[in-house]
């Protein structure tokens, strides 16, 4: 357990580090600036991806983000979404995998869907891939006027009008969510997970 924490600790003080330096490069110029829409491709690994939850959050579920990660690139690329603002948003939307909020973990609703109170707290799914597809098919929905490639999964898709009305991550702000910061919130987060990833040497 000791051995662990230190692993764990070693790793976050050289995320901090590079996060105070600036490190925004790892595969070449300009390969990790932070995207500004949310169609297109992700710069990261699954294991980039679930390696940021393990080491930033110590009560985050690594185990679980290990197994979502993968299927967050394979769902994205599907519908052309960009899988490391997918992957972002269901951090912010679920507090790194910890759901202490209305969701709760059980509900493998990674993004909220449907969860608008205590009494109204979302959408159930059976599993995590399909919670998963929910989640991406419903930021294509505000992303893209481009139909689905895949079955309709997402049970709010209808729902949002006009299709393709947030294009760009600052758009989310006031339309997926009330909060004016939570664009913001989530490119912090993709900063932190490119931050991340070049300090690792991943």
């Amino acid at each position: 357990m000791h051995k662990i924490f230190m692993v764990k600790t070693t790793a976050t003080v050289a995320f901090l580090f590079a996060a105070a330096l600036g490190i925004a490069q790892v595969q070449g110029k300009n390969s990790f600036e932070i995207p500004q829409r949310i169609m297109g491709s992700g710069k990261l690994t699954a294991q980039q991806l679930a390696d940021f939850v393990a080491v930033t959050a110590m009560e985050g579920d690594a185990e679980r983000a290990a197994r979502l990660a993968p299927l967050y690139i394979l769902e994205a690329q599907a519908e052309g979404v960009n899988h490391d603002v997918a992957f972002a948003q269901m951090i912010l939307e679920t507090g790194y995998l910890q759901f202490k909020g209305i969701v709760g973990a059980h509900t493998n609703n990674f993004c909220g869907l449907g969860a608008v109170s205590a009494t109204q707290t979302g959408h159930i799914f059976p599993d995590e891939l399909t919670g998963i597809r929910a989640h991406i098919q419903h930021l294509k929905a505000y992303a893209s006027r481009e139909p689905l490639a895949g079955e309709l999964i997402d049970p709010r898709f209808h729902f949002v009008s006009p299709k393709g009305k947030a294009p760009t991550i600052d758009a989310l702000a006031g339309t997926w969510a009330k909060d004016p910061q939570y664009a913001a919130k989530i490119k912090s987060l993709l900063r932190r997970m490119y931050y991340y990833s070049a300090s690792a040497g991943l």
